[in-house]
């Protein structure tokens, strides 16, 4: 890596992390009740970093929806999208987001298997179809104290864990630090599509459905930062969380 490299990627974590304090501050810290952020000059004397981050950060909160720099005004706060925790538009951790309610998450009925891969699962995964590929899917139920929550399915190559033991890994854990930590991949994006099911007797039965109850099914596509898809996740919510999503139109 040669040092122009080494300085954006520099600047870039410099300004994701100036930007997740400057979340932290306006959702519990000293902008806790503002509606208009300083100067980036003030900003930027106020955090110890330069305007330029400063102007990064701010810029990757407006495209997130909490913020808006208006011309002649300033920088806006919008304190309704701020407010909001679970947006289908940024990452969902189904463990953080049982925590943030004060509920205790945990897994059981945890399966781990191998199983040769469907042609439509190495389309997905871009897996070469001229050749045999060993798929690993991790199922779980997923609890929020006592009550079932969701349903989860993930699937990722064999491969990716180059010869590692499966049996030594903590598959209860949350799927991207396991790809994160036994695999070397950071997933950086998910491609979702969302659809309302019944689901299977199986499935139902687990999460304790009522006849007319529906799940929500989340089907996602993964991808590393080389925009590689990484892994396939299904998901099945319960009604037991309250989902949002900002649009950004303009």
């Amino acid at each position: 890596m040669n040092k122009t490299t080494e300085n954006r990627l520099g600047g870039e974590l410099r300004s994701q992390q100036t930007a997740q304090r400057l979340l932290e501050e306006l959702r519990d810290g000293i902008y806790a009740a503002a509606a208009q952020l300083p100067s980036e000059l003030e900003l930027a004397e106020a955090l110890g970093v330069s305007r330029t981050v400063v102007r990064d950060a701010l810029s990757e909160l407006e495209r997130d929806g909490y913020l808006e720099r208006v011309r002649g005004i300033g920088t806006l706060v919008n304190r309704d999208v701020l407010m909001v925790e679970n947006r289908m538009d940024q990452k969902l951790e189904f463990n953080k987001m049982i925590r943030a309610i004060g509920r205790v998450p945990h897994s059981d009925n945890l399966m781990v298997t191998r199983e040769t891969a469907t042609p439509e699962l190495m389309e997905r995964l871009a897996l070469d179809p001229e050749k045999e590929h060993t798929l690993v899917f991790v199922r779980r139920r997923v609890l929020a104290d006592e009550t079932p929550v969701l349903y989860s399915t993930d699937i990722l190559p064999l491969a990716l864990f180059g010869g590692k033991r499966l049996d030594a890994i903590d598959f209860s854990r949350p799927i991207f630090e396991i790809v994160e930590q036994h695999c070397r991949v950071e997933v950086a994006e998910t491609l979702t599509t969302l659809h309302a099911v019944m689901g299977t007797p199986g499935i139902r039965r687990q999460l304790g459905q009522r006849p007319e109850q529906a799940l929500l099914q989340l089907d996602e596509i993964c991808y590393s930062r080389t925009c590689k898809p990484v892994l396939c996740c299904q998901t099945c919510y319960t009604d037991f969380f309250d989902f949002a999503m900002v649009r950004k139109l303009v």
